[in-house]
């Protein structure tokens, strides 16, 4: 498993949740009634986001202990319009997926199945692995600071948000925004100070894939222990 450093770990069981979303193509923002989310900048996106998923967590605290499926349920409920979980796949697989381009149609058929098992294995795995873990930080308050666009393109803007943590300690969340060509934001990917997630759970999954020489079912089955051990890890801390 990759490291991470021992400042960061509790934060990232802050994070996680909101990880699902921000390494996604997303292809429609939704609201609970089903109406697309129109006109919404990037940061406006992120506090769409945040607010959502925290008012769930808050509200778990009155019931989890006696139906943490419940929980579980509301939270993937939460998300469910809005992740692309084939398409978070195949981002975490990386140039595992990309192999796809110089295979034959059988080859490139195994490995869409083999993408879609592992869309079904990331969305059970991380919701209930870190779900839980978010539960102790519902009261964090968190500040969306704005965002600002790239000099490269206006289409191009990162969010900046803070969160602030105990012991007066702040800390600050950059979400990788692009805007598509039906004019909304997509989350592409999330950094914590200095901590890329996106590319750590890349390098996770290619080491669990040459662990396992390159069989990708194999990889794909031992995903969520490797989940649950992280997360086992960061309730210790």
């Amino acid at each position: 498993m990759i490291g991470i450093h021992a400042d960061h770990r509790q934060f990232l069981g802050l994070t996680a949740t909101l990880l699902i979303v921000c390494l996604l193509a997303i292809p429609t923002w939704v609201m609970a009634d089903g109406s697309e989310l129109k006109s919404t900048g990037p940061a406006e996106v992120i506090r769409e986001v945040t607010e959502q998923i925290m008012s769930v967590v808050g509200d778990a605290n009155d019931y989890f202990d006696e139906d943490p499926d419940r929980y579980y349920q509301e939270i993937d409920a939460a998300l469910a319009d809005l992740v692309d979980w084939r398409g978070f796949a195949t981002a975490v697989m990386g140039d595992y997926y990309s192999r796809g381009r110089t295979m034959d149609a059988a080859g490139r058929e195994q490995l869409k199945r083999q993408r879609d098992a592992f869309a079904a294995t990331l969305r059970e795995g991380l919701i209930r692995s870190y779900a839980k873990g978010l539960l102790a930080f519902g009261g964090a308050q968190m500040e969306v600071q704005g965002a600002e666009a790239s000099p490269q393109s206006a289409r191009i803007a990162s969010v900046t948000q803070l969160v602030y943590g105990e012991a007066d300690r702040v800390y600050t969340i950059r979400y990788q925004m692009g805007q598509y060509k039906d004019g909304s934001w997509r989350l592409r990917n999330l950094i914590i100070e200095t901590i890329n997630l996106g590319e750590i759970y890349r390098n996770q999954f290619s080491a669990l894939a040459q662990e396992a020489d390159d069989d990708l079912d194999v990889a794909i089955s031992q995903w969520n222990a490797m989940i649950a051990e992280q997360a086992e890890e960061l309730a210790r801390d």
